[in-house]
C-alpha cells in the first residue's frame, strides 16, 4: 500500500550545511601533475587493476561506465585515446590531507566525511553570504592544490548532498549552488528540484532500498520526502525516518546536533586481493605480517588498543576447479588488549599455520583486530605487574611510537619488520602496472624540473 503523505516540510533549524565535494577525485589527482592531460579523457582503476572506479568529465561523455571490469573495455579504452592509471592511495590521501587542511583555514568545523567528501556547518557570519563562502573555498583549494570542488549549500546534510549533486552537473551554477537560491538560479522551487531527482540520488538511498521505494510507488526525492512518517519508520527504520525528516528540512543526522559522541569503532581490518595466485605459504606470512602492521598502525592512530585478531584466506570465488577451493579464517583473543605490531604479527602467524592448505591457490589474505578500546582506559593485569610484563610492554609502546612517527615523516613502510619482506614486487602485493609516481609521500619518486 502507498504511503500516505506528510503534513509537509518542517522549519529549518541550525546551521547552514555546505558539503564540499572534490570533483573526479582520483582523475583529479592523477591530472594534477599532468597538464598534458588536460581535456583528455582519465580513468582510475581499483585495487589490482580490476575495475574503473574514477573517471574524468572527457571520459563520461565518451560513455565510459563507472565499475566496468577493466579487462573487459581494456581495447575500447585505447581505440578511445583515454589514459588509464593504477590506484595510487599514498598519492590521493595526501592530497584529501590537504584539501581537508585549506578548507580548515576558511570555516572553524571541518567533518571529513570521506577521502573527497566534507561537511562544513556555516554560522554567524559564513551563514551571511554561504554562496560567497562557497566561491572562496572554491578558489583557495583550486589555488593551493588544484583539485576542483563543488559546494552545495542547504538546511541539512542530506539536502546539501543533492545541492553538491545540482552543483557539479549544473553549468551555470559555477560549482555552488545553494538550495535558498533554487528559483534564481534554475527557474525552479525546490519542489520542483526535488521532483526532478530520482529517490536513490538521495543520501542513504541504496540499490535495493530504492528498489522498494520504487515498488511502493516513491520514485523521486520529492515523494520520499512527502511520504508518511509511520510508513518510513516501519518500511525503512529509524534510520530512513531521519533522511525524511532531513529532506523536510530538519537537520536530525550526525553527533553534532545530538551533542553525542562519535561512535566508536568496533573492528579494523586490513585486506587485500593479491596480482597472482599464492600457494607459498612464506609468501602468505609476508602478506598476513604487513596487513598486521597496517591495522596496527592504523589502530595506534585512533588511540585504540584489540582484544584479539582474526586471520582470513581464501582463493578465487570463480576458480573452476571446486576441489581447490577454500575460505577459511580464525580469531585468536589476546590476554590484554595491546597495540603492538609485533604481538598481531606472530598471531597473524600463528592462525596462518592452523588454516593453511598446502597447494591451494590463495587470492586474498587479511587481519581484522577486534575487541576494541580506548587505550588510555584498557583493563590491565595484575599478573602483568607481577612477572615484569607490563614493563616490557610500555617499551614496546615507546618502540612503536618511534616507528610510527619515523614512518610519518619518511613515507609508510620506511621502517618495517623483516617479516613483512623487503621486495615490495612480491606477487602477493597489488597489481599496479599503471601506477603514476608518488609525487609527494616518497622521496625517489619525487617530481624533477630540468633547467636547459
Amino acid at each position: 500500500m502507498a504511503p500516505s503523505p506528510s503534513s509537509g516540510p518542517a522549519s529549518p533549524t541550525g546551521p547552514l550545511w555546505a558539503l564540499v565535494d572534490c570533483n573526479n577525485f582520483y582523475a583529479s589527482c592523477e591530472r594534477l601533475f599532468r597538464p598534458d592531460l588536460r581535456g583528455k579523457a582519465i580513468v582510475v582503476l581499483s585495487n589490482n587493476d580490476g575495475c574503473i572506479i574514477s573517471r574524468s568529465d572527457e571520459a563520461k561523455a565518451l560513455g565510459v561506465e563507472m565499475g566496468t571490469p577493466a579487462f573487459k573495455v581494456r581495447r575500447e579504452l585505447a581505440r578511445l585515446g583515454v589514459h588509464v592509471f593504477s590506484s595510487n592511495y599514498a598519492l590521493y590521501g595526501d592530497l584529501s590531507n590537504r584539501v581537508m587542511r585549506t578548507l580548515g583555514t576558511l570555516a572553524p568545523e571541518v567533518e571529513v566525511y570521506s577521502i573527497d567528501e566534507a561537511f562544513l556547518p556555516l554560522r554567524g557570519p559564513l551563514a551571511t553570504d554561504p554562496v560567497g563562502v562557497g566561491r572562496a573555498l572554491r578558489e583557495r583549494v583550486g589555488r593551493w592544490t588544484g583539485i576542483p570542488i563543488s559546494v552545495g549549500i542547504a538546511p541539512t546534510r542530506t539536502l546539501a548532498k543533492l545541492a553538491g549533486r545540482v552543483a557539479k552537473r549544473t553549468p551555470r551554477c559555477e560549482g555552488v549552488f545553494d538550495l535558498a537560491r533554487c528559483r534564481e538560479v534554475l527557474g525552479m522551487d525546490v519542489d520542483a528540484l526535488l521532483n526532478s531527482l530520482p529517490v536513490d540520488a538521495v543520501w542513504g538511498v541504496g540499490r535495493r532500498l530504492a528498489a522498494m521505494l520504487r515498488g511502493a510507488g516513491i520514485t523521486t526525492a520529492r515523494a520520499l520526502r512527502d511520504a508518511g512518517d509511520d510508513w518510513v519508520r516501519r518500511r525503512m527504520s529509524v534510520t530512513g525516518l531521519r533522511t525524511v525528516l532531513e529532506l523536510r528540512g530538519l537537520p536530525c543526522i550526525g553527533a553534532a546536533e545530538q551533542g553525542e559522541p562519535p561512535a566508536p569503532r568496533h573492528t579494523v581490518v586490513s585486506s587485500r586481493s593479491f596480482a597472482g595466485r599464492i600457494t607459498d605459504v612464506a609468501m602468505l606470512r609476508e602478506a598476513l605480517a604487513t596487513h598486521a602492521a597496517l591495522a596496527g598502525a592504523k589502530l595506534r592512530r585512533a588511540g585504540l588498543v584489540a582484544g584479539g585478531l582474526a586471520v582470513h584466506v581464501r582463493t578465487a570465488r570463480h576458480d573452476e576447479e571446486a576441489a581447490l577451493r577454500c575460505d577459511d579464517g580464525v580469531s585468536l583473543p589476546l590476554p590484554v588488549p595491546t597495540a603492538d605490531t609485533t604481538t598481531f604479527i606472530r598471531l597473524a602467524h600463528e592462525g596462518l599455520d592452523r588454516v593453511f592448505r598446502p597447494g591451494y591457490p590463495y587470492a586474498k589474505a587479511g587481519v581484522m583486530l577486534y575487541g576494541l578500546e580506548r587505550a588510555d582506559t584498557r583493563q590491565g593485569s595484575l599478573l602483568a605487574l607481577a612477572d615484569g610484563t607490563a614493563e616490557r610492554d610500555a617499551a614496546r609502546e615507546r618502540l612503536m611510537a618511534v616507528a610510527d612517527r619515523i614512518n610519518a615523516r619518511h613515507g609508510r613502510g620506511k621502517l618495517r619488520h623483516a617479516a613483512e619482506g623487503l621486495d615490495d614486487k612480491a606477487p602477493w602485493h597489488m597489481r599496479q602496472r599503471h601506477r603514476s609516481p608518488r609525487r609527494t609521500t616518497a622521496w625517489k619518486e619525487l617530481a624533477e624540473a630540468l633547467c636547459k
